[in-house]
C-alpha cells in the first residue's frame, strides 16, 4: 500500500509538471516571435533596408509587436510611407509598433493600395475631432494609445484578421492616426 501510494504521488507531479511546462510553453511561443524581433533590432540598429514596405506581419504578430508599445527609444531608419508629403526624420518605437498592429489590423500591411501598404500616411497621431489634423507627439497619448491597443487586443485577441478589422482601437480616445 505504501509503493501504491508513493506511485501515485510521483505519477501526479509528473502530470502536474508537464502539464505546467505546456502552458509556459504555449505563453513563451505567444511571446517570442523572431521575424517581430528582428524587425525591431534591425529598426534600432538602422540595418532594416526595405524603407517603403512594412514587414508583411498578420495578426499572429500582434503580441510579440504590442510587447514594444511603451517603447520611447526614438528610431531614424524605418519604412515611410512614400506618398505622405510629411518626411517624419524620427519616432518612438513603440509608437511604430502600434502603427504597424494598426496597419495589420486594416488589413493594409499585405496589400499595396493607395497608401502603400502603410495604415496612414505617418505613425503620428492627430486629435479626432480636429478639423486642422495637427499631429500630436506627447507622452500622454503615447501611454493612452498604447493602453488601448493593449485593451483592444485583450478583448478581441480570439476573433479572426476580418473581425478585427471592425474594432477600432482608438474608438474611445481622443486620437486618430494622422
Amino acid at each position: 500500500m505504501l509503493f501504491r501510494s508513493k506511485t501515485l504521488k510521483i505519477l501526479f507531479l509528473l502530470l502536474f509538471l508537464v502539464g505546467f511546462a505546456g502552458c509556459c510553453k504555449e505563453e513563451a511561443e505567444e511571446i517570442d516571435n523572431p521575424a517581430v524581433e528582428a524587425f525591431v533590432q534591425q529598426l534600432r540598429t538602422k540595418t532594416y533596408e526595405d524603407t517603403m514596405t512594412l514587414p508583411q506581419f498578420t495578426h499572429k504578430d500582434i503580441p510579440a509587436l504590442l510587447r514594444y508599445r511603451n517603447e520611447t527609444e526614438m528610431i531614424t531608419h524605418f519604412p515611410r510611407n512614400p506618398v505622405s508629403s510629411l518626411y517624419l526624420s524620427e519616432c518612438k518605437l513603440g509608437m511604430y509598433m502600434l502603427w504597424t498592429i494598426e496597419a495589420i489590423r486594416t488589413e493594409t500591411i499585405n496589400r499595396g493600395g493607395l497608401l502603400g501598404g502603410f495604415p496612414s500616411q505617418n505613425p503620428l497621431l492627430a486629435l479626432r475631432n480636429d478639423a486642422e489634423l495637427k499631429f500630436v507627439r506627447t507622452d500622454v497619448s503615447h501611454r493612452k494609445v498604447a493602453k488601448a491597443y493593449a485593451d483592444w487586443w485583450e478583448k478581441n485577441k480570439h476573433k479572426s484578421a476580418k473581425e478585427l478589422k471592425e474594432e477600432d482601437p482608438l474608438k474611445d480616445t481622443d486620437y486618430r492616426w494622422f
